[in-house]
């Protein structure tokens, strides 16, 4: 009895600490309210799903040229392209995918026609009725390609920069217990994250306040549940 009582006491313990670490560990401790919204740059419209942050500039006679990003970095990814676009006389709309930067984290499957209709409301809500011209990076290159193949008529061209698309791939380790998963990457993956994504550039050295930048999307709750989604819906493309 007492052997069980003992157990049982080490198991309580060790919940309570895991409990514990993870509370002082885990970066989301803000809700995207409109606090938020009203003191963020740019602009947001309440879409279906919730609202998206956005940024629109350049002649409102102009064509309109869309930047869609790429798997988790918000739209200031854009910043150089979208100042030498509207500098050279476009019209120019940039955007948070729901799950990232400023957008709302729904309890939603981040499935590609998820991000399409993402993007077809936000068009709407501008009432933009012209064609576009879509420029994707990496998922980026995917959505807009579903967009085009759903709303031929509203694309004018598409524009690939290192394009990626979803093909059918394993699941990341406990992704199939998402409070496992939570835990673990609230501990030990999502530190890196934003370190990480100093990676992808040729001279790093250049962009020192890269994952700084990165970190600020990663306190308001839901990223880590959308990114876990997109992972999941990723692998299980058919």
């Amino acid at each position: 009895m007492r052997r069980w009582i003992g157990r049982a006491v080490a198991i309580v313990v060790l919940v309570a600490a895991s409990v514990a670490l993870y509370s002082l560990a885990d970066p989301e401790k803000l809700d995207l309210d409109d606090s938020v919204r009203r003191a963020t740059p740019g602009q947001f419209v309440r879409l279906t799903d919730g609202y998206t942050h956005y940024e629109i500039a350049g002649p409102p006679t102009s064509h309109l040229v869309v930047l869609v990003a790429g798997f988790s970095v918000p739209y200031y990814i854009w910043d150089p392209t979208f100042k030498v676009l509207t500098d050279g006389g476009f019209r120019v709309l940039r955007y948070d995918y729901y799950g990232r930067g400023f957008s709302d984290r729904p309890e939603v499957p981040y499935t590609q026609p998820f991000y399409v209709q993402q993007l077809a409301e936000l068009l709407d809500s501008l009432q933009i009725t012209d064609s576009i011209d879509l420029v994707g990076l990496s998922l980026g290159g995917g959505v807009i390609t579903g967009f085009a193949d759903a709303f031929p008529a509203r694309v004018r061209s598409l524009i690939y920069v290192d394009p990626s698309f979803r093909t059918p791939g394993s699941l990341p380790p406990f992704a199939g217990t998402p409070f496992l998963w939570n835990l673990i990457a609230a501990l030990v993956a999502e530190r890196g994250w934003a370190d990480e994504q100093l990676g992808d550039f040729l001279h790093p050295e250049r962009f020192p306040d890269w994952p700084d930048r990165y970190r600020v999307q990663m306190q308001y709750r839901g990223f880590r549940r959308a990114r876990l989604s997109e992972l999941v819906a990723n692998a299980n493309v058919d």
